[in-house]
C-alpha cells in the first residue's frame, strides 16, 4: 500500500486531506509541525509528502532541505501563492505546487500523477469483484474478462481511484477528454450507462443530481 505524509498544521484541513486519501485507498500519517514530520520521517519511510510551508518550529523550506537526500517526492500544498514562493518551491525539489484553496478530486489525480512518475502507484485496482490492470488496460470480473472502449477503460479507473468522492461533470470531462466536449454534453451520461450495464454498476455508480458522479466505496455498499 502506498503510504503518504501529510504535513500541514491546520486539524481541519489535515483531516480533510488524511480522510480522503484513505478513501482513495492509501496509508495516511500526519504531522502538524515541522519538527514531528522530521521525527517521524526519522523512524518511517514514505512514498510521498504533502508539504505545507508554513509551519511551526521547523518551515516546510526547511523541512525540504532535510526531505531532498532520502528522495522521497514531495507536493507543496500552502495558502503562499505568489509566483516567487511557486519557483522557491518546485526550485527546492518539490514535485508539485498547489495552492490553498483547492478542490480534493485536483489533489488527488496531482497525488496519483506524483506517484506514477515515481512508478509507486499500483497497476492493478480492485473494486468489489472487479479487477483493472492499468498497465495492459484490461478489466476482469468474477475472472472473467469484461471488454470496455478505452475511454470506459479511463473513466473506471478514474472512478476506482477516488471512491467515496463526488466527482463534478467539469473535472471528469478534464481527465478524460481533456475538455473536448462541453459540460452540456451527453457524451459523459452514455459512457457512464455503457460502464453500469457492462459491470453491473447501478447502485454502486450514482448520479449525483445537477453535479456529477460518484462510486460508493464497497464498505458503504455493505452498510
Amino acid at each position: 500500500m502506498i503510504h503518504i505524509l501529510v504535513v500541514e498544521d491546520e486539524r481541519a484541513i489535515s483531516d480533510l486531506i488524511r480522510l480522503n486519501l484513505i478513501r482513495a485507498g492509501y496509508n495516511c500519517t500526519t504531522a502538524f509541525d515541522g519538527k514531528t514530520a522530521a521525527d517521524i520521517l526519522e523512524e518511517r519511510n514514505f512514498d510521498l509528502i504533502l508539504l505545507d510551508i508554513m509551519l511551526p518550529f521547523i518551515n516546510g523550506y526547511e523541512l525540504m532541505e532535510y526531505i531532498r537526500p532520502m528522495k522521497i517526492p514531495v507536493i507543496f500544498l500552502t495558502a503562499k501563492g505568489a509566483l516567487s514562493d511557486r519557483i522557491r518551491g518546485l526550485t527546492s525539489g518539490a514535485e508539485d505546487y498547489m495552492i490553498k484553496p483547492f478542490e480534493v478530486v485536483e489533489l488527488l489525480a496531482r497525488v496519483a500523477i506524483v506517484l506514477r512518475r515515481y512508478h509507486k502507484l499500483e497497476d492493478n485496482l480492485v473494486y468489489a469483484d472487479i479487477e483493472a490492470d492499468v498497465e495492459n488496460q484490461k478489466v476482469k470480473q468474477a475472472g472473467e474478462i469484461v471488454e470496455l472502449t478505452p475511454k470506459e477503460f479511463e473513466l473506471l479507473v478514474f472512478f476506482m481511484r477516488n471512491q467515496n468522492i463526488t466527482l463534478f461533470r467539469e473535472k471528469i470531462y478534464e481527465e478524460i477528454w481533456g475538455s473536448e466536449y462541453p459540460v452540456e454534453s451527453r457524451t459523459l451520461d452514455l459512457h457512464i450507462q455503457r460502464l453500469r450495464k457492462k459491470l453491473g454498476l447501478t447502485e454502486e455508480l450514482k448520479t449525483i443530481f445537477k453535479v456529477g458522479y460518484r462510486l460508493e466505496g464497497t464498505d458503504e455498499i455493505s452498510k
